[in-house]
């Protein structure tokens, strides 16, 4: 599903960028980009399961993933 959202998303932005749409155009490159990121969040969680376990290598960056972490109480 996100990559077909991103892909949309993409090609939406361009559009709106040669239509000269500027804001328009870069709101739904950010869109794009967040579930390209979700996407690649995906994979990569999806790789650690398949190893039963994970390394430097499988994570993303430790500051990165804190902005979009469950707040736990």
């Amino acid at each position: 599903m996100c990559l077909i959202v991103t892909i949309v998303m993409l090609i939406l932005s361009i559009q709106h960028f040669m239509y000269g749409d500027y804001l328009t155009g870069a709101l739904t490159l950010v869109v794009a980009l967040g579930f390209a990121f979700l996407l690649l969040k995906n994979i990569r969680l999806a790789q650690c399961d398949k190893d039963a376990g994970c390394d430097s290598i499988c994570m993303l960056p430790s500051w990165f993933t804190k902005l979009f972490s469950k707040k736990e109480d």
